[in-house]
Parts: structure tokens; sequence; C-alpha cells
């Protein structure tokens, strides 16, 4: 893994609506526009082999998406090509950046200037929630599965540790881009796992005056 100190100034970003990317979490992407599969090649020429997934935002009188200034890096740890030129690939979430600004160049993807600072926790050990109580959770994930019709296996969620559980969740449930951006910023797991119940709980909440109508 890359030490702090030693991680670029400058990388790729590819911007996905809902797509989240959390450190140490492993994220998989099916890539086959152009310029992305250029963004591959050139990343996996590197030895860092990042990739800043990042969540865009419609900016009023552009034609090109805006940025959130957060998001977060990963490194290519696993890919395949396909026989008609798509590439499977699994990023594993580094660390954290704060965007500086975009640079200009001939690349057909976006590059930014990134900053680590303030995400160094990111690159440490799995993170645990003290104030955690995993049966009340469990409870209200239950109801939340049962009111989208999904399936799980619970023996696997209850085994999984706090941050392997609480991130998963956070990547996977359908959730707006803003809301997975607060996730993204939450600044320690405890905080996220507040901002996913608020959410869960919202989510139940609409559902059920739904059925009231």
């Amino acid at each position: 893994m890359k030490r702090f100190k030693d991680l670029p100034g400058t990388i790729p970003v590819f911007p996905l609506p809902g797509a989240l990317l959390l450190p140490r979490a492993r994220l998989p992407l099916h890539i086959f526009e152009p310029r992305y599969l250029a963004m591959l090649d050139d990343c996996l020429k590197t030895e860092a082999r990042l990739i800043g997934m990042v969540q865009p935002h419609v900016v009023p009188g552009r034609d090109e998406d805006g940025l959130h200034r957060i998001g977060c890096a990963g490194r290519v740890t696993q890919f395949s090509e396909t026989e008609d030129g798509r590439y499977m690939v699994t990023l594993t979430g580094l660390s954290r950046y704060r965007i500086l600004g975009e640079v200009d160049g001939f690349t057909p993807y976006r590059r930014c200037e990134v900053s680590w600072d303030g995400f160094e926790r990111d690159q440490q050990g799995a993170e645990t929630d003290t104030g955690f109580d995993r049966s009340t959770f469990m409870n209200l994930l239950n109801r939340y599965f049962m009111s989208k019709e999904l399936s799980a296996d619970w023996d696997t969620l209850q085994e999984a540790d706090d941050e392997l559980l609480l991130n998963s969740l956070s990547m996977l449930l359908e959730f707006s881009p803003e809301d997975k951006q607060a996730l993204l910023e939450a600044p320690s797991l405890s905080t996220r796992r507040e901002t996913l119940v608020t959410l869960i709980e919202y989510t139940l909440r609409g559902g059920e005056e739904d059925l009231m109508q």
C-alpha cells in the first residue's frame, strides 16, 4: 500500500453518479467508454495505479458536470479484459482526497490536482464503532430489506466486522448521489453509521407513508 507521503498530487478522476468508494472497501467497475479505457490504460502504467472516484453534480449553464470537492481514490487491484475490449476492474479504496482544481491537458478523461491532508486516518487500520448497537441496527436493516423486497445473507452480515458491514451497506444500498456524498464525507465510522441509520429510517418512513395513501 502506498504511504501517505508518497501519494501523487495529480490523479485521474472518474465522475460516476451514485458510485461510492470508501477506504479499504472494494468497488467493481465495468469500463467501456473510450475515454475511461484510455484512463485505465494510463493508470496501469503508473506505480500507484490510482483512480479517483468522485460524485458529479450539474452546474447551471455548463455542458460539463461539476465535481464534488471530496472523493475517494482507489488502487486498481484486479482487472480483466473481455473479448470486445471492455475491462472489468476492482478498485480497493485507499484514501479520500480534496480536489484543489482540475488540470488542463490533452487526455480525454479528467484529471485533478488533489490534497490528501486531513484524511490520514484513511490509511490506517480498520475503524471500530464503540457506540454500535448491532442488534438494533440489524432489526432496522431487516425492515428496510423487507420494504424493498430484498434478500440477504444474514449470517454473513452478522459476522462482518463493524467497518466492513457499515461501509459495504453505505456503498450498496440505493441512496441518492447527494446522500452517498454525505456518507463519504462522514468524519468517522460512527458518524457514517448515524448517517446510514438516518437514511434508512427516512426511506422507511416514506414507504410507510406511501402504504397509507
